[in-house]
């Protein structure tokens, strides 16, 4: 195996308000539940970053740019750093850091939105170190289709470009949704955003028709019900591990793209990323995410070890292996 390449990931930070419909292990109190808490550190770029560090033996260089007010404690910037997250592109301004408040529903799945507050994020303007704008692999989270368009073009010949989006940028910006497309690699959505995309109910049709659009490969995201990949050599299902403890889904499909280009980095280094090299990493982003999901906020990712994602690994292949 090659040595791990860089990964460049931009995206928010933020404090997420959270609600549950039962009590669940306090983010801030060991020992402690609640049904509510506040301040939960979040945002698409803490969960991508932490999960494509966690696990991963051959760690890849991890890069963020993001926003943040001076609200935002320092503490959780150095925990990044002591994971081995370089922080040297996230932006301090004065101000209060995005916020989010949300309430999930009884089945810890549909959640409804409360409150969002951009704040010092509504004039996020990503300009990458001159040191980043080299990296082998991009992450861009889910933000404004501009903002992502804008890193595009701030990076030198990245190996692999990994993008998210979601709804809102679907309905409201479908022109610059259209221009990001022919310019990436991989889009990773979720079974809803991947039918808005292109009209189409059937997923097999959709698929098609979004790798049409322009990316090579296809990621739809389905929640408890794992998750598809497409390219041009076919299609793979990667299942969701049966946890005792879903305490908090968010964050969890950000978790699972930070493993899979984790994995990814320490493959691009050999060359083309193949469908078998793909599938590989499906798999890992399905198991660190499944840590992201048992913990309140990212606090599963923390210390998350090589050997935990690896025994999680093999309870996916026991899940799917037909000679018992």
């Amino acid at each position: 195996m090659s040595t791990a390449q860089s990964i460049v990931i931009v995206g928010s930070m933020a404090f997420d308000d959270l609600a549950f419909p039962r009590p669940v292990p306090s983010p801030h109190e060991p020992g402690v539940e609640g049904t509510a808490f506040t301040d939960v550190v979040g945002g698409s770029a803490t969960y991508v970053s932490l999960a494509a560090v966690s696990g991963a033996a051959d760690r890849a260089d991890v890069r963020v740019v993001a926003i943040v007010g001076d609200d935002f404690p320092a503490a959780t910037l150095d925990r990044l750093r002591a994971r081995g997250v370089d922080t040297e592109g996230v932006e301090r301004v004065a101000g209060k850091t995005f916020r989010w408040s949300g309430r999930y529903h009884e089945d810890m799945v549909g959640r409804d939105t409360l409150d969002t507050q951009l704040n010092v994020f509504a004039d996020f303007n990503p300009q990458l170190p001159e040191n980043y704008r080299n990296s082998d692999l991009v992450m861009l989270g889910n933000i404004h289709p501009a903002l992502q368009l804008q890193v595009l073009d701030q990076v030198v010949t990245p190996k692999l470009v990994v993008a998210d989006t979601m709804n809102f940028w679907i309905e409201g910006e479908r022109e610059l949704v259209g221009q990001l497309l022919p310019r990436i690699d991989v889009l990773v959505i979720n079974d809803e955003e991947a039918r808005l995309l292109v009209g189409e109910h059937n997923l097999a049709r959709a698929a098609r028709a979004i790798l049409d659009l322009g990316p090579d490969r296809l990621i739809i995201k389905r929640g408890e019900y794992g998750s598809l990949y497409f390219d041009e050599e076919g299609v793979f299902s990667a299942p969701a591990l049966l946890l005792d403890a879903v305490n908090d889904p968010t964050g969890a499909g950000d978790a699972f793209a930070g493993g899979l280009i984790g994995y990814l980095a320490q493959h691009a280094g050999e060359g083309r990323i193949d469908h078998r090299i793909m599938r590989h990493a499906m798999v890992r982003g399905t198991a660190t995410a499944s840590f992201c999901v048992e913990a309140v906020g990212p606090s599963g990712l923390y210390g998350l070890a090589d050997e935990q994602v690896d025994a999680r690994i093999r309870q996916i292949h026991d899940l799917v292996r037909l000679d018992g």
